[in-house]
């Protein structure tokens, strides 16, 4: 079954002879090998460009394990490149290769070679990689399946695969797993035996089970403000723990730099300002947050933000929550200032944009509360409330759009509206 990326292939195709090296990051299992040696790979030749000119070396292939060997890598590639004409090399799990940054740079330092590699490991993964290449780097960051890539190779109806989506994700092998239990004990092994392990691994990490009790504590918070300090007091009277607010705050850095959460700063629309704290934190793929609560907690509303935060980054927008800060008259006749919240403030370049995610709306209250904050915005940025059920998009008099949620995850320009 092979699955659609066009976005990604698009992003590493205009990259193409830029001089650095293209540095292909995102969580583990999510499908970076694929993309680049097959997907893009693809892109390649149907562009026209010789098959003997694409030095393809993939490092997880026991065939090419002599190749783990930094100069007989580095030899090896250079003995392929055999005329002045463009070639393109593709190396896969670079991790395996000791001193890899040095091979990398090496072949970087040959005219008409344009380098791509990719990596597994939760070293590779980190973002200190970009400095271990001396600046001589861009990176493309790949993200579990977008629900449109899912739904491209789903057998069944739109709203049958948003039901699968929000429960099991868009890690590329869930698709294959044969039932429900397969799918969620999938999900169990990569969280369990990947991704916590690369992360004690890496880091030295000799108290797992404080790791393991904060991953449940933001699994269970996810899309809620929270504060370093509000996590300690939560240890302290739940179990007992004296972590310290320095401990939480490495784990938390550790847990982002394995993309497996990513937090969302809170910014002050009106004063164009951040605020320290508190912030929300969100998960790269829903269904290894489900998995670890035991599908427990499936609240859509919240697992509808997180996907759509999802959806935001994927799309390459910065993303932060929204404060908006007013007067109103409360019902005593006193002046007071609220502090009102925007799920979601957007930017891409000079494209801001504001989102609230609403699953629902039952009466005309919950109307009024998600639509208030936008309308309390007085610049001339596009404003969108998301909607969990099927609804026709209209804009209304104050400018302000909304749609329904397959509406916005399957169409791309669904913010250009």
């Amino acid at each position: 079954m092979e699955i659609r990326r066009d976005s990604y292939v698009n992003e590493l195709a205009k990259r193409r002879d830029s001089g650095l090296a293209k540095v292909v990051t995102g969580i583990r299992r999510c499908g970076k090998s694929y993309l680049m040696l097959n997907l893009f790979k693809k892109s390649l030749l149907d562009a026209g460009m010789p098959e003997d000119h694409i030095i393809s070396v993939d490092l997880e292939d026991f065939d090419n394990y002599a190749l783990r060997d930094p100069q007989a890598l580095y030899s090896h590639v250079k003995g392929l490149i055999s005329d002045k004409n463009p070639y393109v090399v593709l190396i896969d799990e670079i991790q395996h290769v000791s001193g890899f940054e040095d091979v990398v740079n090496g072949i970087m330092r040959i005219p008409n070679a344009d380098v791509y590699v990719t990596g597994s490991n939760s070293r590779f993964l980190s973002t200190d990689i970009i400095t271990e290449f001396r600046g001589r780097t861009d990176e493309v960051r790949v993200h579990p399946l977008s629900f449109g890539e899912f739904l491209s190779a789903f057998d069944g109806t739109p709203e049958q695969a948003w039901r699968e989506y929000y429960t099991y994700g868009g890690m590329p092998l869930v698709l294959s797993q044969p039932d429900d239990t397969a799918k969620i004990q999938y999900l169990k092994n990569l969280f369990e035996t990947v991704y916590l392990k690369d992360i004690c691994d890496r880091n030295g990490l000799r108290h797992r089970r404080e790791l393991d009790s904060l991953v449940d504590v933001l699994a269970s918070a996810a899309g809620s403000l929270t504060s370093i300090r509000k996590l300690e007091n939560t240890f302290k009277s739940e179990t007992q723990s004296k972590i310290t607010d320095k401990t939480i705050k490495s784990y938390i850095d550790h847990l982002e730099d394995a993309f497996l959460i990513e937090e969302a700063v809170q910014y002050d629309v009106k004063g164009r300002k951040y605020i320290a704290a508190p912030r929300k934190y969100y998960f790269e793929d829903v269904g290894l947050r489900n998995a670890r609560l035991g599908l427990r907690q499936q609240d859509q509303n919240h697992i509808m933000e997180n996907v759509i935060f999802n959806e935001l980054r994927a799309r390459g927008y910065l993303v932060d929550v929204g404060t908006v800060r007013t007067t109103e008259t409360d019902e005593d006749g006193a002046r007071r200032e609220v502090r009102l919240e925007v799920d979601f403030v957007g930017r891409k370049g000079d494209n801001v944009c504001y989102i609230q995610s609403a699953f629902a709306m039952p009466d005309l209250e919950k109307e009024k509360q998600e639509y208030r904050p936008l309308k309390k915005i007085d610049d001339s940025f596009r404003k969108y409330v998301i909607v969990g059920y099927d609804i026709k998009a209209k804009r209304d008099n104050d400018g302000i759009v909304t749609m329904g949620l397959l509406d916005f995850l399957t169409d791309r320009e669904s913010l250009n509206r």
